[in-house]
């Protein structure tokens, strides 16, 4: 399914489609000529999704969110909502690269135009992937204690640090990133957003083994990384306030299509339910009828963070509530799964007789990680805390405002 390109500034929620009242229409014939199921091998697979995505862009139907200028389809709310149930209902193929879009709705919002000339289109064709360089070793969920420098030298900038936990960090190239200009001293003063080529000379790429047996991570060093000023997103010192725009379209938006995809999960796993006979166990019915219950809050939250950005608010805490029920729904639905699942769980996907090749147990392992990456939800509940409850910093400082 294509990654959401939504509630990029220029898209408006009621804004009726610069492409016209005809975009179902060219999508459904698209899709009609596109389908296909996936090849197995997983190089293959990535190449098929690639090429998806390369000529959904072509057909000017491949960023429903993004303004018209932008090569997006400026879609208003209902219709972004229809087209994602479209997408997912045909199976097409994610992006490849959903990161891309989490530095996509930066570009618009904070890039120059050569910026958005060289990054947009290539992005959006999967012809270029991207990495997210914030997290650090000492600089976890509190990013503004990154240490990562960068050092003007002439048109150039000398990036020297290290970032941990990079998804695609081996396949991606370019990495968007947060450093530091400014004072050395922990906070979000001097923090700069730079767009960094992952084969510049001095990076290093060490990918981290996860449970999953898979290599979903990685740790990257840069040793007097140089980068070009005219990659500097912003003004220099400025990149915390841009890299909200990131953080709240990685929590918001980028992930909306969610809600149809766990849609559909949730019903294969009645499905199979019904097929091994656990569905007839009243406690596992129980916990059906939960999942069914936590779909359709996902769905809620997720229609109510895009509300936001498509008004043009920060979507701060709705983002942290979405973030944090959708991590808290997906290991629920899992471990689910491999109670119907009963001792055939115990198979990986790398077994040829595991039951639907694996998928729920490796769903299972990967959800682990749910409630840890693009911050903790100890992190997501201060900020409901904080931000939506009025209530006392965990910091020791008042919060002004505050919801009800």
């Amino acid at each position: 399914m294509s990654t959401v390109q939504t509630g990029v500034p220029g898209s408006a929620p009621d804004a009726a489609s610069d492409t016209g009242s005809d975009w179902r229409a060219r999508l459904g014939d698209f899709l009609t000529a596109h389908q296909g199921r996936p090849p197995r091998d997983r190089e293959a697979r990535l190449q098929w999704a690639r090429a998806f995505h390369a000529d959904l862009e072509e057909a000017g139907l491949a960023a429903p969110g993004w303004p018209v200028d932008a090569g997006g389809m400026a879609l208003g709310l209902a219709d972004q909502i229809a087209y994602h149930r479209l997408m997912t209902k045909a199976r097409a193929p994610k992006h490849p690269c959903g990161l891309s879009f989490i530095v996509a709705p930066t570009l618009i919002k904070h890039g120059t135009s050569e910026q958005k000339a060289r990054f947009l289109r290539p992005l959006l064709r999967a012809d270029e992937f991207w990495c997210q360089g914030f997290s650090e070793p000492g600089a976890g969920s509190d990013l503004t204690a990154l240490s990562t420098r960068a050092v003007r030298d002439g048109n150039d900038y000398l990036v020297t640090g290290q970032k941990i936990w990079t998804s695609m960090a081996d396949k991606a190239d370019w990495m968007f990133a947060l450093v530091r200009t400014g004072p050395p001293e922990p906070g979000p003063a001097g923090i700069s957003y730079l767009l960094i080529p992952m084969d510049a000379h001095g990076i290093t790429v060490r990918p981290l083994r996860d449970i999953s047996g898979g290599t979903h991570f990685a740790e990257v060093f840069l040793d007097e990384v140089r980068v070009p000023a005219a990659n500097l997103v912003g003004e220099e010192g400025g990149g915390w306030a841009i890299a909200r725009t990131s953080l709240g379209h990685e929590r918001a938006t980028a992930f909306l299509s969610d809600e149809f995809r766990y849609r559909r999960i949730v019903d294969e796993l009645f499905t199979l339910s019904t097929r091994t006979g656990e569905a007839d166990d009243p406690v596992v019915r129980q916990a059906l009828a939960g999942l069914e219950a936590a779909v359709r809050v996902l769905a809620s939250n997720s229609r109510r963070a895009l509300e936001a950005v498509l008004r043009g608010d920060d979507p701060g805490a709705a983002a942290s509530v979405n973030r944090l029920v959708k991590a808290e729904f997906d290991q629920r639905l899992h471990e689910v799964a491999l109670r119907v699942l009963g001792p055939a769980a115990v198979l990986g996907n790398q077994e040829p007789s595991a039951p639907e090749r694996g998928r729920w147990t490796y769903g299972y392992l990967m959800s682990r990680s749910s409630t840890i990456g693009a911050g903790t939800a100890e992190i997501q509940r201060n900020t409901i805390a904080e931000k939506v409850l009025g209530l006392p910093s965990h910091r020791g400082d008042l919060q002004s405002g505050g919801g009800r």
